[in-house]
């Protein structure tokens, strides 16, 4: 903006002194023209109009000089014609003042020179108002200047001294006669020097906010909420984690003290066993078997065991079979609430062995007709539902889609040697087992058939890890009696 307007009042400088010079150029194109037709001298044909009068003409010719720009008389008192006519002739005139001759010559100028001149005089009156205006407008851009380099001096004066000039500040746009070629050039340096300036300022100015404002106000109050944020929350998830391990430290010590309960329940039942039935006659842990006599639906076996969730299982166990060939009943039953055949080992009759897990039925190829003892061994998987059967360490049959995906559900009642109809109860004598069962074991996971053939060959004796054969974990009921028995010994001898 500042620039824009010294450039302005450049050019109406400029303007000006192109104005003036037309103004001084008038009279002399006109003087010529009036000297042609009357063949005059020189002397003749550059005096003024005869209605000039010559004290008038002679005092303009002695204050002939330029004229200070916007003096107060040109435009509060203006001048008559002839005195305006004298102000802008810029040829000498003669010394001595006109005589009366030639004034009386001027008098009887022709009528048609009179009216040119009257023609240029009007010319140079528009041309001197054009010019007041010009005048007028170039004072008032220079007041305009003139507050804008005061503002600019202003801003400077906040700024480090390097950024201020060492000299004095000098108007440019000072009034009178020392308008001149030099002095536009003077103020086109001053306009440059000002741009330069400003330029300054505009790249300096934002580094010095930035510097002055800082860069730790503005983020504290951000700063500090989000670090206040950050350490409650880390306190609640310490709470928060300190409540997990409390309350899985109150579980896992009520699970030891319910198991610690349990093991003391077991280990007065054993004892109240002994104290009842006399001194035990076999040899624990694993050295017995259950006997069931004949077919009924009182006599059975109970484990002691809770089962937890499976999502496969090898049931291992020897069985020697005392039904005549009527069929094997039931070696073992597993049932849950809402399930009563959850799993079942079942030969029911002249019908095939069948196993059952969640009502679905697959058909094994074994056969213990013969009154022995036989090594049986069922496994199964819930992915596809594979299932495998083995005899005496052999594979016998293998399938699947038995029911498939399904897990075996906890906390059931597994009965040796009856069928359940209902959860631990609702037995059927006709699906009852007659016969010794012994070494029942179970595991969580399916055995290789290694594994398997060194149980049923006494090679690799083998606990499960899920329900091992263990006499405080089996309880004999309604007859069914639990005698001494090592299988592997007593095989030969049956």
């Amino acid at each position: 903006m500042k620039f824009l307007a010294v450039l302005l009042a450049a050019g109406m400088l400029a303007f000006l002194g192109a104005v003036i010079c037309i103004i001084a150029s008038v009279p002399l194109a006109a003087s010529p023209a009036r000297a042609l037709p009357g063949g005059a001298d020189n002397a003749s044909a550059a005096r003024p109009p005869p209605a000039r009068r010559v004290p008038a003409r002679c005092t303009a010719r002695r204050s002939a000089g330029p004229r200070p720009l916007g003096a107060p008389a040109a435009s509060a008192h203006p001048l008559p014609p002839g005195l305006l006519f004298s102000r802008f002739l810029c040829t000498p005139l003669a010394a001595a003042c006109p005589s009366g001759a030639e004034q009386g010559d001027a008098a009887g100028a022709a009528p048609g020179e009179r009216e040119e001149l009257l023609l240029l005089q009007s010319t140079a009156e528009q041309l001197r108002q054009t010019a007041l205006q010009q005048e007028a407008r170039i004072r008032a851009d220079q007041d305009t200047i003139r507050e804008l380099t005061g503002k600019l001096g202003r801003c400077e004066s906040g700024l480090p001294r390097g950024l201020q000039d060492a000299g004095p500040r000098r108007d440019a746009m000072a009034d009178g006669p020392g308008d001149s070629p030099a002095l536009i050039v003077e103020l086109e340096d001053a306009v440059r020097a000002l741009r330069d300036r400003i330029d300054r300022l505009e790249q300096e100015l934002p580094a010095r906010v930035n510097l002055s404002t800082g860069p730790a106000h503005a983020p504290v109050a951000p700063t500090a909420l989000h670090s206040k944020m950050d350490q409650l929350e880390g306190q609640l998830l310490a709470q928060v984690l300190a409540l997990e391990q409390e309350r899985a430290a109150l579980s896992h010590s009520s699970r030891r003290q319910r198991q610690e309960v349990e093991k003391e329940l077991d280990t007065l039942q054993d004892r109240l066993a002994e104290l009842e039935h006399g001194s035990s006659a076999y040899s624990p842990p694993d050295a017995f078997k259950v006997s069931i006599p004949f077919r009924n639906n009182y006599m059975y076996a109970r484990v002691r065991k809770v089962l937890p969730e499976l999502y496969a299982f090898t049931a291992c166990m020897w069985l020697r079979s005392r039904s005549g060939g009527t069929g094997q009943g039931t070696p073992f039953s597993y049932s849950v609430p809402g399930q009563a055949n959850e799993i079942v080992l079942l030969e029911a009759g002249h019908e095939p062995m069948e196993l059952l897990i969640n009502d679905k039925v697959a058909q094994l190829p074994l056969s213990l007709k013969d009154s022995g003892w036989h090594h049986i061994c069922i496994a199964w998987t819930t992915r596809d539902g594979l299932w495998s059967a083995y005899q005496d360490g052999e594979l016998q049959g293998s399938g699947e889609n038995l029911a498939a995906w399904h897990p075996i559900k906890p906390h059931g009642i597994l009965i040796l040697g009856q069928e359940q109809d209902t959860l631990g109860g609702r037995f059927d004598a006709t699906q009852a087992f007659v016969g010794d069962i012994a070494q029942f074991n179970l595991w969580d996971h399916a055995l290789t058939p290694a594994q398997v053939l060194g149980i049923a060959n006494c090679t690799g004796p083998l606990l499960g890890n899920v329900l091992p054969w263990e006499d405080k974990l089996v309880e004999a009921f309604g007859g069914a009696t639990k005698a001494a028995f090592d299988v592997c010994k007593g095989r030969a001898k049956a």
